[in-house]
């Protein structure tokens, strides 16, 4: 009789956690893709703000006074290798 009664309580258990997916369940994942948009749009806003305020910068940098060129690294000497017979 307990065997019995054990597997009443397990596929009791199993139903009712059933039965609170799928009423739960959909309400969950709304909520869960409507935080993940809301912090993708954030992460949009962010970086276009940062963006308009880098290219401001630029101009604002290009206005001034007369700045110098950025000198080109000087990497090393051009080696010409002969073949050796």
């Amino acid at each position: 009789m307990g065997a019995l009664k054990a597997i009443f309580y397990i596929l009791l258990f199993y139903y009712v956690i059933k039965f609170l997916a799928r009423l739960f369940l959909p309400v969950i994942a709304k909520k869960v893709v409507e935080k993940a948009t809301q912090q993708f749009q954030q992460q949009q806003q962010n970086y276009q703000y940062q963006n308009q305020q880098n290219t401001q910068n630029q101009t604002n940098e290009g206005q001034g006074s007369n700045a110098k060129p950025k000198e080109k690294k000087i990497v090393g000497d051009y080696v010409d290798f002969e073949e050796i017979e």
